[in-house]
């Protein structure tokens, strides 16, 4: 069985291992390990009976709820079955320009969506010490595709160091997937602002953080023009009963969402400190539920040792073709996870 670019393949993990895929402790996957809700499962299990009927194709009450937890109005609002169908739609509409700027290491779904509409790609390397870009060319024939905070070193970009290219170029895609694991008063997301820049996309994913990546729930927030274009070419219901039920009561679950955000900081810190400490490995400080490390040897076989040794998934690099074999990220769980990480990690005794 192949692997994919992707984490969390808990089936191909646990042929390598040898075990059910319920065994594998998965780092690999950038979920947090809180949820998901209990609100977000009494809706789901409500909705059990409307499972005979279609969505409301507008999905109203989605939309509403989104509109009330960001301050804007629902038509610059689009639901989307995962933020990766949403990224296939961007992928359609940066195609139209002259070339799309990805700043590298970059999501290996940027260059899906992109290659599937044969779009020109223009890549600057990204200062993976501390988080900077080099400059890099602007064009009102141009777009934008960033993400913040960015995957996979976990650095989070100033507001006001992504300003400037909304006046250069002719559209700016933000990914902003990771932005709520950042308490409000400390992100630094760009919503705020799509209202004055008709060449703004945020897209956002409610998956990570609430925990439901089975349900495939993102949304997008842009100019409701493109957005009534984005959903002409799309299938109906992309978003189904259930998760759109998800999404309404996570959105509304403040106590879950504070919770994170008080568990987070000291959560990334022990795995941060413990990996730290071991000879060999040099992780990255970053600002959301996962970290990126270096290794000193190959991390595809890091990655196998870990899985045929102690059942325990991380994610190689090597779809970051910037990284290579030299690098791993892990996400963060809970503190006895973190402990088993690390203890494998130290019996595995990586060589400097």
């Amino acid at each position: 069985m192949p692997q994919q670019a992707h984490g969390g393949n808990l089936a191909w993990a646990a042929a390598l291992a040898g075990c059910s895929p319920d065994a594998i402790v998965d780092f690999s996957a950038s979920i947090s390990p809180l949820g998901p809700p209990n609100s977000v499962i009494a809706a789901i299990v409500s909705q059990l009976g409307n499972l005979r009927n279609y969505p409301d194709p507008e999905y109203s009450e989605l939309r509403l709820a989104l509109s009330h937890f960001h301050q804007l109005p629902s038509e610059w609002i689009l639901p989307g079955n995962g933020s990766a169908e949403l990224l296939t739609l961007v992928g359609r509409e940066l195609s139209q320009l002259a070339a799309t700027v990805l700043l590298t290491p970059a999501f290996g779904d940027y260059y899906r969506t992109l290659a599937a509409y044969n779009a020109k790609v223009m890549e600057f390397p990204v200062n993976l010490s501390i988080g900077n870009w080099e400059t890099c060319p602007s064009s009102p024939k141009l777009g934008l595709l960033l993400n913040n905070p960015h995957n996979p070193t976990g650095k989070l970009f100033a507001r006001e160091s992504v300003l400037p290219y909304l006046e250069k170029f002719a559209l700016v895609v933000v990914d902003e997937a990771f932005m709520d694991f950042l308490p409000p008063d400390e992100e630094q997301s760009l919503i705020g602002l799509v209202q004055e820049y008709e060449n703004l996309v945020i897209l956002r994913s409610l998956t990570k953080f609430y925990s439901l990546p089975g349900l495939r729930l993102g949304y997008a927030i842009a100019h409701p023009h493109r957005l009534a274009k984005w959903q002409s070419w799309r299938d109906p219901w992309p978003v189904n009963t259930l998760a759109a039920a998800a999404a309404i009561a996570a959105l509304q679950d403040t106590e879950f969402q504070n919770h994170t955000w008080k568990w987070l900081p000291a959560a990334r810190n022990q795995l941060f400190q413990g990996l730290s400490s071991i000879p060999g490995l040099n992780p990255l400080e970053g600002t959301v539920n996962y970290l990126l490390v270096e290794c000193q040897q190959s991390t595809s076989q890091l990655q196998q040792n870990l899985l045929r040794q102690h059942q325990i998934l991380i994610r190689n690099c090597l779809s970051f073709k910037e990284l290579g074999d030299r690098f791993f990220r892990v996400a963060v769980r809970s503190e006895s996870d973190n402990q088993r990480l690390l203890t494998a990690l130290k019996e595995l005794k990586i060589e400097n």
